[in-house]
């Protein structure tokens, strides 16, 4: 199935990036130890806030498996975007605003850096790492992504767990670059330059956190499913003559893999109750076959809308 096929795929995006920032941030924190580099404590700190939110994405995409229950009948999709939320809000507390911190500190009281090539040893080898990591995401990303633009593609992707590793990545590599030029600069006697570095990384992981939660937030409020979807079931119920119109069509995802859709059609008026019923029924097996996502759909007629509607007042 199609979406077991990207429940995979999400997972090995994560255990990916999980395995890679792990062993990054231990080496990372022996090359502070033995240097004093601000920037390499904060690029420790970010490897480390890397670490635990793949964990925190793996808890979502493990309690997102969970069985509907009496207290979530639509089960527990909606798990995987509550703790990418939260993988934000660490992103930015914990990566952005202690690397600016920290970065400050350093610039008003610069400290020497102690044997340097040790720095760039480490970098290098967490760019290797982190440059893997980043490539799997990327590829189970271009899969999603199609002929869309980049930051389009992530707007529309509706798997935090996927864009959530590739923008962390990213991030993390761009980290590393100006964490080289804040070591470059401190042996070139520029003793701000490790501290600047500091406040620079800060500065990038506040903006991918503020990026990530925005996205996030909309799947956590009930994003609708991408127009192109809607447009096609529209156009799939449309054809059929027992339909005089499609007065709505509204839909939300409970997860990535997961559609909520429900309908309200027009029926031509010499349709008895017992044809509108079995009209309805087809529709279902019709609108979950459009994509595979859609696993709860909800058909009500003109007439009962209308009813409902006199029942409020409103009609």
């Amino acid at each position: 199935m199609a979406s077991t096929a990207n429940r995979s795929s999400a997972h090995m995006v994560v255990y990916a990036a999980l395995a890679g920032n792990l062993a990054i941030a231990a080496t990372k924190f022996v090359a502070f130890a033995l240097t004093g580099s601000s920037a390499m404590l904060t690029e420790a700190i970010h490897s480390s806030v890397d670490t635990g939110n793949q964990g925190l994405l793996l808890l979502g995409l493990a309690r997102a498996r969970k069985k509907p229950s009496a207290s979530h009948p639509f089960g527990y999709g909606m798990e995987v975007y509550f703790w990418s939320f939260v993988v934000a809000l660490m992103i930015f507390a914990l990566g952005g605003a202690f690397s600016i911190y920290e970065g400050v500190i350093k610039i008003r009281a610069p400290e020497a850096i102690d044997r340097p090539w040790i720095n760039f040893v480490v970098l290098g080898l967490a760019a290797i790492f982190e440059g893997c990591s980043f490539l799997v995401a990327l590829r189970e990303f271009k899969t999603l992504r199609g002929d869309a633009p980049f930051f389009a593609a992530i707007r529309r992707s509706k798997d935090p767990s996927i864009f959530a590793v590739l923008l962390e990545d990213g991030a993390a590599l761009a980290g590393l670059a100006i964490a080289a030029l804040g070591v470059s600069g401190a042996m070139l006697g520029l003793s701000w330059a490790d501290g600047a570095a500091s406040v620079a990384i800060g500065v990038l992981l506040v903006v991918v956190a503020v990026f990530l939660a925005n996205e996030t937030r909309s799947l956590l409020t009930g994003e609708a499913a991408s127009p192109r979807i809607v447009a096609e079931v529209r156009k799939a119920l449309e054809a059929d003559p027992r339909i005089d119109s499609v007065a709505e069509v509204l839909s939300m995802h409970l997860g990535p893999q997961e559609i909520l859709l429900g309908v309200t059609l027009d029926f031509q008026d010499h349709l008895t109750a017992a044809d509108i019923e079995a009209a309805s029924d087809h529709f279902a097996d019709l609108i979950q076959g459009v994509d595979r996502r859609i696993t709860r759909v909800f058909v009500r007629s003109g007439r009962a809308r209308e009813a409902y509607a006199r029942r409020l007042g409103r009609a």
